[in-house]
């Protein structure tokens, strides 16, 4: 196992892998217009399974990764997906994750359950129809909690992710947390992530996390909780004994510490979501080649605060 690290002790322990880059979905934070939602919605070409298997077994022997999580596009619509998710354990990485849209969970949860997926997130932006077709120019909002249901009923630990922007559904902070509290899930704010076509607007949709505390305190008392080493999301609890988080990438940002790498669909890594630069893997490579550029990758993190790139989240992977 190489030791790969950077002045600040950092290293890579948490591997985030983009199985594709497209969604079914056209939510307003990832695509702009028409033309970059049809782009979004055409399937195109993703590493096959034991191609993709074979590079996370070589950087898990390299890095001794502790959690992977499998991301888009949306990834619940790549083919053979219970598949990887049985290679991944039997490579020996236990904990294994996902951040899905929900639209197709509900048929998917129980499989990715049986091949060995522990926890799932799912982006939920609203509750209200008429909201959340505003955020993924979608309406399937019941079809996502039922999804979200159906995962439950299966097992699987169901956080909630859902993106506050101003004037579009800042509104929806209430309901959506009395929702994930009706199911014990825990739930966590995002702040607006200056990404994509986002990268030099984004500060007037930020909704930012003193703002989101605050109209919590209208409806609920609580008490901070703190964040733990490399996380991303601060927690509070409130009186009733239920859990919510914030990430604030922009306002309070948790680079000095993070330990994420990611890997594209087409087998390029990344150090940080601010960096544009992909650095190819070739399978032919020796380990002291892949080394070298996994510190090229570690060279990329940010020290201070996240300053986004006009990459798109498709891309790279949330």
């Amino acid at each position: 196992m190489s030791v790969i690290q950077d002045q600040y002790g950092r290293t890579f322990r948490t591997l985030r892998v983009s199985l594709l880059s497209h969604c079914n979905l056209g939510c307003v934070y990832c695509v702009a217009g028409d033309s970059e939602i049809k782009a979004a919605n055409i399937t195109h070409s993703s590493l096959p399974v034991p191609e993709l298997l074979a590079i996370i077994r070589r950087l898990h022997e390299q890095l001794g990764l502790s959690t992977i999580r499998l991301t888009g596009g949306e990834p619940l619509l790549y083919h053979g997906l219970t598949d990887l998710i049985s290679g991944i354990r039997e490579a020996g990485i236990s904990s294994i994750k996902l951040t899905t849209n929900g639209f197709l969970l509900e048929r998917l949860a129980m499989p990715m359950k049986q091949a060995g997926m522990r926890s799932i997130n799912v982006s939920l932006d609203a509750i209200d129809e008429d909201i959340f077709y505003k955020m993924s120019r979608r309406h399937a909002v019941q079809r996502v909690v039922q999804g979200i249901d159906k995962a439950l009923e299966a097992g699987l630990e169901v956080k909630i992710n859902s993106v506050v922007m101003r004037e579009i559904n800042e509104g929806q902070i209430l309901p959506l947390l009395e929702f994930a509290f009706s199911r014990r899930c825990r739930i966590r704010l995002l702040e607006i992530m200056a990404m994509g076509h986002l990268h030099d607007q984004a500060d007037k949709y930020l909704f930012p996390q003193e703002e989101m505390l605050a109209v919590i305190a209208g409806r609920y008392s609580f008490e901070p909780l703190g964040r733990v080493g490399s996380a991303t999301a601060s927690y509070w609890q409130t009186a009733e004994g239920h859990q919510f988080g914030i990430i604030a990438n922009e306002t309070a940002p948790f680079c000095g510490d993070c330990d994420r790498l990611r890997l594209d669909s087409s087998g390029h890594i990344y150090g940080c979501l601010s960096s544009n630069h992909p650095i190819l893997l070739d399978k032919e490579e020796d380990a002291e080649i892949w080394t070298k550029k996994l510190q090229q990758a570690l060279l990329q993190k940010q020290t201070l605060r996240f300053t986004g790139s006009d990459l798109s989240m498709l891309h790279i992977g949330g």
